[in-house]
């Protein structure tokens, strides 16, 4: 009787061991950096050059599970109202309900709905994009993140780069005059290059 017990406590003890990892593994929350974190967008004109501009005020929360990425989550808000091209005349015509209809939809969200490790170091999110309450299905290829750091306030960071595409026509961006020689005046296809910064949140 006293061997049955001794054998049956080892295999217990096995068994738990063998899944403690898994059972103590969690995903750590992390805060965006508005700060530090911005998104970069450009877009051709008339197929002869590319205009850039930049959306700030990025805001949200990461769940990381380095152990099992699969577990993590991501959810954020951008401030459409930060739109800066360098040209105000074209920085106030983007805020008009023709492109980002600010006074309507101030922001545009972003909630992952998968993540998958796509390589040594890169992560593939799937996730819904909103922006003016339309919402599209994207891919974010991300880099990192990186390894943690501390700032000079003692802060635990890490950083994240991620880049999309998208197509204007499927939010509703419909500006798209036809140029005298044919061809339109701005492109379909919309490159997004995220740079993300992140604090690590108490536990």
């Amino acid at each position: 009787m006293k061997q049955n017990r001794l054998i049956a406590t080892a295999i217990f003890i096995g068994v738990t061991g063998a899944l403690s990892p898994a059972l103590t593994a969690q995903a750590v929350s992390w805060r965006i950096d508005p700060l530090h974190s911005s998104a970069q967008f450009s877009v051709r004109h008339m197929m002869i050059s590319t205009v850039r501009g930049q959306l700030g005020g990025v805001k949200g929360t990461v769940l990381y599970d380095s152990k099992n990425p699969a577990a993590s989550s991501v959810e954020a808000t951008i401030d459409c109202g930060t739109v800066n091209t360098g040209v105000t005349k074209r920085d106030a015509a983007l805020k008009t309900p023709e492109f980002f209809d600010v006074n309507r939809y101030p922001v545009l969200t972003f909630k992952s709905k998968s993540i998958a490790v796509a390589g040594p170091g890169k992560l593939k999110v799937t996730g819904d994009l909103t922006i003016n309450a339309i919402t599209r299905q994207v891919i974010l290829e991300v880099d990192g993140p990186t390894s943690p750091i501390r700032d000079t306030e003692g802060r635990e960071k890490i950083g994240v780069s991620g880049l999309t595409k998208i197509s204007r026509k499927e939010f509703g961006f419909l500006y798209n005059p036809v140029m005298e020689t044919g061809g339109v005046a701005v492109s379909d296809e919309v490159s997004i290059d995220l740079e993300i910064e992140l604090i690590r949140n108490p536990n």
